[in-house]
């Protein structure tokens, strides 16, 4: 599972997911656009974005919407969430083909 993996997740499922970096305990958060950033720094990073995200274990999932509520996942979880949701992709790329 790669960070451009839970990217896609975020934008099409319209949601916000936070994650804490193992290097320095601050917080990622990945946006509805797929947008990455760190808040909480203020100069150029000295990590590889990509790399600590392959060691994160548990992701904040947050939802759009008022009544939506957020849930904390592990990263065996997110990786369903987005099998499944490449599985529903190909699945649909193939119904769409026609031989």
């Amino acid at each position: 599972m790669t960070l451009t993996d839970i990217r896609k997740l975020a934008i099409k499922k319209r949601l916000k997911i936070r994650f804490s970096l193992p290097k320095n305990s601050m917080d990622c958060v990945i946006t509805e656009t797929g947008v990455a950033s760190v808040p909480e720094l203020k100069a150029p990073p000295d990590f590889n974005l990509e790399e600590q995200t392959a060691q994160v274990q548990q992701f904040r999932l947050e939802p759009s919407g008022e009544k939506a509520r957020p849930q904390t996942v592990n990263r065996q979880e997110l990786e369903a969430m987005i099998a499944a949701l490449s599985g529903a992709g190909a699945a649909a790329a193939a119904a769409d083909h026609d031989d």
